[in-house]
């Protein structure tokens, strides 16, 4: 049976089966969703009436809308299938009620409307099935022109999703999550396999610029598939060095640097009462000796003394006054 008679074929068993009901039905899964790339199932099943047994299946045809040859035929203990289309179950006969109708390979030219003949030995039937064909979307990546954007100098940011599928959009949000997708223009791109391309640029004017900006990819059903976040230098310093870094990481640094200066403070301060403490013993203990001393010439020594270790004490190095004796 060549693709020409299978043609034929094709209407006459519609028109056989269209005076023949009331003995068999064919049950299908009317709404059907199949993801690109992947395996997709239209499902349908022969039911019989009450009472009816031994059914026997003659003929069973599968075509899709604006197809003229049939994706599928069963006649005559033939089948003859094109590529990628097969019955869901791999040992099928004409005793087996499930004549679904198995999809490898799902692309984007197997969306449309199908139709499911069959054909028994106790009359036949004629059931439409529908497929939705879906691709998700790449996760969304963000290019700043130029490559040195900042808050202060302004610019453009672009965001790119590829591979989704049917047409969807890109949306921008701000760091408050207000909606900026308004300000920005939207390019879509259909590739040979089908599939979106889609690309976004929103123009930062200079000094209006926000630290963060979201870009989010939503499918034809308003549902959102990914999103990434890009953050705005803050600019460059007084000093003309190369720009900060984002206002997070600066609070991070601020956070570690805080601790560190109070610590430091403490260490310097503990270390000027040390100084004074040991300045005070050392100049009691000398005291101390000079009392137990007998020599009036030696106590002229110890008052000279005395006045030593108060300098040291006060940290004062400066030359002994004047006034002191003479060696």
């Amino acid at each position: 049976m060549n693709m020409a008679s299978i043609g034929i074929f094709f209407f006459a068993v519609i028109y056989i089966t269209a005076g023949n009901g009331g003995f068999v039905n064919v049950q299908c899964k009317t709404e059907n969703v199949g993801q690109y790339g992947q395996q997709s199932l239209l499902e349908c099943a022969v039911e019989t009436s009450q009472g009816v047994t031994d059914v026997v299946i003659r003929t069973v045809s599968w075509k899709k809308e604006g197809v003229d040859e049939p994706l599928l035929v069963f006649h005559k203990e033939q089948t003859i299938k094109q590529p990628r289309y097969s019955f869901a179950e791999p040992s099928w006969n004409n005793r087996n009620m499930n004549v679904s109708l198995h999809i490898t390979n799902t692309a984007v030219e197997d969306q449309g409307v199908y139709t499911c003949v069959v054909m028994t030995d106790r009359g036949g039937e004629t059931s439409e099935i529908r497929l939705k064909v879906t691709a998700k979307y790449s996760k969304p990546a963000i290019i700043a022109e130029p490559e040195k954007l900042t808050q202060s100098t302004g610019g453009t940011l672009v965001c790119n999703s590829v591979g989704g599928y049917p047409k969807g959009e890109i949306r921008w949000f701000g760091e408050l999550n207000e909606d900026w997708t308004k300000s920005a223009k939207m390019e879509v791109k259909k590739t040979e396999s089908g599939l979106f391309e889609l690309s976004s640029k929103l123009t930062l004017l200079p000094g209006s610029t926000y630290s963060m900006y979201t870009c989010a990819v939503f499918n034809t059903s308003g549902g959102k598939e990914d999103k990434t976040t890009f953050e705005v230098p803050d600019g460059q310093d007084a000093s003309g060095r190369s720009g900060k870094e984002p206002r997070k990481q600066s609070a991070e640094i601020t956070k570690i640097v805080a601790p560190l200066v109070v610590i430091g403070s403490l260490i310097v301060g503990l270390l000027v009462v040390m100084v004074f403490i040991c300045g005070r013993r050392s100049r009691r203990d000398h005291q101390e000796v000079c009392a137990s001393e007998a020599d009036a010439e030696k106590g002229g020594h110890c008052e000279m003394d005395k006045e030593y270790y108060d300098t040291l004490a006060w940290g004062d190095f400066n030359a002994p006054s004047s006034n002191a004796p003479n060696s």
